[in-house]
């Protein structure tokens, strides 16, 4: 095989484990597609868009590097603080998120009023004021969630795509590093598609009904833990 050919096996084994081990890749997707109710469209559109901004950021940086006449410890430093800088936006848009899911949860758990009539009978009536002022503002968190994402994942570091589109580049391949960086790229994306797929389908089976009033809470938490992964997990 030629080295073109060993790089590109060596990319689409990388992109695929490096996906598929790091949970922050689609758990996100996983939960906000449940807490905002987006169809899976919309999931698979917001996914798709962030895994470009992910790998992309990472390319950015390898050829401006490589530009500029880092080496690779050089790239692999500034990627680790890139890493670290988008493990404490996890964590800290999750931790966020879940304060104003319990937030919400407790404002919306069940409660029972006393109801008397003209005759004196009293009877007891329990509701929630969940589907309280539902409308959407222009400002409203729904459409601010997506780009909160899309800012992370373009923060975080695809280390692993470094090392194997930096070897074409340090031998003016330039081709050799867009064909690597392009089959990595579509192998991480489609990864991170097809494992928020089934997840969101796998969300739809579990009897969560009685939890519904925490899935924001859920969701903001089961973030926060992405990010703690990402911290101190190295995952």
């Amino acid at each position: 095989m030629s080295d073109l050919h060993v790089l590109l096996a060596a990319a689409v084994v990388a992109a695929f484990a490096h996906t598929l081990l790091g949970p922050d890749h689609y758990l996100p997707f996983i939960v906000m597609s449940r807490a905002r109710g987006w169809s899976l469209k919309r999931t698979l559109l917001i996914t798709a868009g962030c895994g470009v901004g992910h790998v992309a950021g990472s390319m950015v940086i390898g050829m401006v590097g490589v530009g500029i006449g880092y080496g690779i410890t050089e790239i692999a430093i500034l990627e680790s603080i890139r890493g670290n800088l988008a493990g404490w936006a996890f964590f800290l848009f999750g931790f966020t998120y879940m304060t104003w899911g319990i937030f919400k949860a407790i404002k919306n758990r069940p409660h029972t009023h006393v109801h008397f009539h003209a005759n004196g009978d009293a009877h007891l009536h329990e509701h929630v004021h969940r589907r309280e002022h539902v409308h959407v503002h222009p400002a409203d968190s729904r459409q601010l969630t997506p780009w909160a994402l899309f800012i992370i994942f373009v923060l975080g570091p695809c280390e692993i795509m470094v090392p194997l589109v930096m070897e074409p580049a340090m031998r003016h391949d330039m081709g050799g590093v867009v064909v690597v960086a392009l089959l990595f790229s579509i192998v991480t994306i489609a990864t991170m598609c097809a494992t928020v797929t089934a997840g969101y389908f796998g969300l739809k089976i579990l009897p969560y009904k009685n939890l519904d009033r925490y899935i924001h809470a859920i969701a903001g938490g089961t973030i926060c833990l992405s990010g703690f992964a990402i911290l101190f997990l190295g995952l």
